[in-house]
C-alpha cells in the first residue's frame, strides 16, 4: 500500500488530485490530505509517507520550504510539486524534487507523472527505519547502518560516518529490518550483514 500526501491549499484541488489517483490506482493507494507546507512537512515525516503532491504556493508555510523541512528528516520519499508557475517547478529540483505538473491538472498527464513515482518507488523499495531522538525524528535507509548495539541501556545505530543515540529496543528495531538482511549476533548487537 502506498502512502500518499496531498498538500495543497484549496480544498478542491486536493480533492480532484485524490479523486485522479483514486481512479487511477483503486486500493493501491492510502491518501492523506495537508493544506498547508507546515502541516505538510509534519504529516510527511510522522505518517511515513512515501509520495507527496505539493503545491509550492500555500500559507503559513510554501511547499519549497516544506520540502526542504521534509528532505532534512527523509531523503527517500518521492515529492512531486503541482504549481500554476513552471518557473518555481525547476526550484523543486534542489530539494530532490522528482517532477511537476502544472495547473490545471489534465487526466492524461498528471497520470503518467504519477506512473513514474510509482516505478520509482518500486526501484526503491528498500528497508528503511524512522529513528527517534530526544528532540526529533529521522528516516534512515537501512542499507546505510553498518550494525545497531545496547550501549549502558542506550540504543546507538552505526553507520559508516554517523552515531546516531535513539530510543527503543533492539527487539522493536529488529522487527522493524524485517528481512533487510541484519542478524543479531548476541544479545546487545544487530548487525547488517552487507556490512
Amino acid at each position: 500500500m502506498i502512502r500518499l500526501l496531498i498538500a495543497d491549499d484549496e480544498k478542491m484541488e486536493r480533492e480532484a488530485l485524490a479523486d485522479i489517483v483514486m481512479r487511477r490506482f483503486e486500493h493501491e493507494v492510502t491518501v492523506e490530505m495537508a493544506e498547508n507546507g507546515r502541516k505538510a512537512a509534519d504529516t510527511a515525516v510522522l505518517w511515513e509517507a512515501d509520495l507527496i503532491l505539493m503545491d509550492i504556493e500555500m500559507p503559513l508555510m510554501d511547499g519549497m520550504t516544506a520540502a526542504k523541512r521534509i528532505r532534512e528528516l527523509d531523503q527517500s520519499v518521492i515529492i512531486i510539486f503541482i504549481t500554476n508557475m513552471a518557473k518555481y517547478a525547476i526550484k523543486g529540483y534542489e530539494v530532490g524534487a522528482l517532477d511537476f505538473v502544472l495547473k490545471p491538472v489534465s487526466y492524461f498527464a498528471f497520470s503518467l507523472k504519477i506512473t513514474k513515482a510509482l516505478t520509482s518507488l518500486a526501484h526503491r523499495e528498500k528497508a528503511s527505519v524512522l529513528l527517534t531522538f530526544k528532540n526529533g525524528m529521522m528516516r534512515l535507509p537501512a542499507e546505510d547502518i553498518t550494525y545497531i548495539e545496547i550501549l549502558r541501556r542506550q540504543m546507538i545505530v552505526h553507520t559508516e560516518t554517523e552515531v546516531y543515540p535513539v530510543a527503543g529496543t533492539l527487539t522493536e528495531m529488529e522487527a522493524k529490518l524485517g528481512d533487510a538482511g541484519f542478524a543479531r549476533c548476541n544479545k546487545g548487537y544487530l548487525v547488517n550483514l552487507r556490512h
